[in-house]
């Protein structure tokens, strides 16, 4: 059986009532009789399992290659063409 809240438009005082889903909503305040209304609550969700968060295992492509070491192979294969180019330039002299 679920547990509504509810909230007192004139007073503002809030209470919970058990009550079947079938069941009409209350609509006067056990205070002062004011006009009363339902609040929606949140719900927790817990997430279980594997897959939620970025450190869970997961497959690795192998055509993927992380950004770090992208950009220091590259930044390495220009320094080496550089070094072949200067090189090449210094034989033909």
């Amino acid at each position: 059986m679920p547990l509504y809240e509810y909230e007192c438009g004139d007073c503002g005082v809030r209470f919970e009532r058990r009550q079947h889903m079938e069941d009409e909503p209350v609509r006067v305040c056990p205070e002062c009789c004011g006009e009363v209304h339902r609040l929606i609550q949140p719900v927790g969700i817990i997430f279980k399992g594997s897959g939620f968060y970025v450190t869970d295992n997961r497959a690795k492509s192998s055509t993927a290659v992380p950004r770090a070491t992208k950009e220091s192979a590259e930044s390495s294969a220009s320094s080496s063409d550089t070094a072949k180019s200067k090189s090449d330039a210094s034989s033909e002299d």
